[in-house]
């Protein structure tokens, strides 16, 4: 029987069943179904078989501007993995890194506007962040991680090079503008204008597996279109 189920009327069902398998159920008519032995479920009467279906990605890119959705999504695929992942984000490396890089502009500098700016010391630091994520990923552990490709298909090549011989999928998270403008503003850590100034720079020239938009879809129902592709991907 499952170890998890997840239900929200409308979207992707998502049951997990076993580590390293999902089993997708999708809600038909606004009706929920009835989860019973064997895997089967039952939605207006009518029986359907439901398979387990691996999960052979070992590295999810989540690449996107500030504000996106991109932390969100990610949080949600851990909850709905039945083994552990780690989220690691560019976030968490400019938090890691010495305040003088930033204070003088040697590693980043945001501007008033929100522009990134990066110095000549950052790439070295960007190598052995990916390198770490890779070996993490080698060793067993799934990685989610949360990108901003601030130079677009260059970024994707030093990170896809870093990666080489894991499965990853590349996910685009979009959204539109405005949306990620009102969310920005309801973020104390975030500059007004950063997500603008990203939006032509970080998909430029950069090859996805799959696009998410969160303007008007949520979270979790990303996710799991995601893990969907995951499970189809092996």
């Amino acid at each position: 029987m499952p170890l998890a189920c997840r239900v929200r009327k409308d979207d992707v069902l998502l049951l997990i069943s076993h580590p390293n398998e999902v089993v997708w159920i999708r809600c038909v008519g606004g009706h929920l179904p009835i989860l019973a032995e064997g895997l089967a479920w039952r939605c207006s009467g009518v029986w359907r078989q439901c398979y387990p279906a691996p999960v052979g990605t070992q590295v999810i890119v989540l690449n996107g501007t500030s504000s996106a959705g991109k932390t969100s999504i990610g949080r949600c695929l851990q909850s709905m993995l039945s083994t552990p992942w780690l989220l690691l984000g560019i976030d968490d490396l400019t938090r890691a890194v010495p305040d003088k890089g930033i204070e003088d502009g040697t590693l980043l500098h945001v501007t008033d506007t929100g522009q990134v700016e990066v110095g000549p010391g950052w790439w070295s630091l960007e190598a052995s962040w990916y390198v770490g994520i890779a070996t993490i990923a080698a060793s067993g552990t799934g990685v989610i991680v949360d990108e901003v490709l601030l130079d677009g298909r260059a970024g994707q090549e030093r990170l896809r090079a870093a990666l080489s011989g894991l499965e990853v999928l590349w996910v685009c998270v979009t959204c539109d503008r405005d949306i990620a403008r009102e969310r920005e503003a309801l973020r104390p850590d975030r500059v007004a204008g950063q997500a603008d100034s990203q939006a032509p720079i970080v998909h430029e020239g950069v090859e996805y597996d799959m696009v998410v938009d969160t303007s008007h879809t949520n979270s979790e129902s990303c996710a799991a279109t995601i893990l969907e592709r995951a499970s189809t991907a092996v």
